[in-house]
């Protein structure tokens, strides 16, 4: 029975993850109609990965690995209200610390597109005191490249709209946890649709008559307001499965410190994976235009395996 119900769970999950991958392959074939490897598209790649460490920092993986093993032990052991208390306390610490990295990261976006695509002397600057170990002709390079200033100046600007998206798909993978430990799978991996459809719509609509550089202006809001509609369509059945929760800041409750240790060891392990990234994305920063929308579009398919195969079988 046990395996019956599993091998059901990973079915949903999995088609969930399939349908939202799918349409991210749309996404992202559309994008390439209108901007293809073009200098507006390397801004905009680059600009969301910037505010997406937020995301996979915070998301579905560290809080599966943390959150949903303490809420459904709690729940198991028939004790709701902890497990309500539980769900809310996480729930208003995830809202303290999005908020703070959000306005941090709107506020710093221009130090932080200067360190990674920053026109040579800032990430040059930051390598020098290594040159001893590392080749000469690289540190050079890393001095003498990198963006354009408008190209600077479009990723900031899109790293300042992308920042509260980012915080909001935070709070849709806390929705994922306590709809999974409740065992409604398929709504909350099919909830990415939203966040796809509204930014397809949104290029189908400004496409044809914007400019590179305002079309992905209006794709970054359009971004901003799928991640609040992939947040909302899960909130129904939120409160059909647990209409108690309410979020707390109950931080010395026993679980609540029980998730925070777990969760710090993900964390410092999602967080080296972070530095890989941006290393990745700087160095195509200082390839010629088109590298970082040519590693995006790599990206969406060669993860896309693991992702269907590997999150299905590890959430159910």
């Amino acid at each position: 029975m046990t395996e019956e119900r599993t091998g059901r769970a990973a079915f949903l999950v999995g088609s969930g993850i399939f349908a939202s991958k799918i349409a991210g392959l749309i996404r992202q074939r559309i994008f390439a109609h209108f901007l293809g490897a073009s200098l507006a598209n390397d801004a905009f790649q680059g600009a969301f990965r910037i505010p997406n460490m937020l995301q996979n920092l915070f998301g579905e993986g560290v809080l599966s690995a943390s959150f949903i093993p303490e809420y459904a032990g709690t729940l198991a052991r028939g004790q709701t209200q902890e497990a309500d208390d539980l769900a809310g306390a996480v729930f208003g610490a995830l809202v303290l610390v999005a908020s703070v990295i959000v306005l941090a990261g709107v506020l710093a976006a221009p130090q932080l597109v200067g360190v990674l695509a920053g026109g040579g002397s800032t990430l040059g600057a930051m390598v020098r005191p290594f040159a001893g170990i590392l080749p000469k002709s690289f540190v050079t390079w890393l001095a003498a490249t990198g963006a354009t200033p408008s190209e600077e100046a479009l990723t900031t600007t899109l790293v300042r709209i992308l920042f509260p998206g980012a915080g909001l798909l935070v709070f849709s993978a806390w929705c994922l946890g306590v709809l999974n430990t409740h065992r409604k799978f398929l709504v909350s991996y099919m909830a990415p649709l939203a966040w796809n459809g509204v930014i397809i719509a949104a290029l189908l609509i400004y496409g044809p008559s914007h400019s590179a550089s305002g079309l992905v202006i209006a794709v970054a809001w359009a971004s901003v307001i799928g991640s609040a509609a992939q947040f909302m369509v899960q909130i129904p059945s939120l409160r059909r499965v647990a209409p108690t929760i309410v979020p707390n800041f109950h931080f010395a409750l026993p679980s609540v410190r029980r998730v925070f240790k777990q969760f710090s060891s993900v964390f410092l392990s999602r967080g080296v994976v972070q530095i890989s990234g941006f290393i990745d994305l700087a160095l195509a920063y200082r390839l010629p235009i088109g590298a970082v929308s040519s590693l995006a579009y790599a990206q969406t398919l060669y993860i896309l395996p693991g992702s269907l195969f590997g999150m299905s079988v590890s959430a159910s």
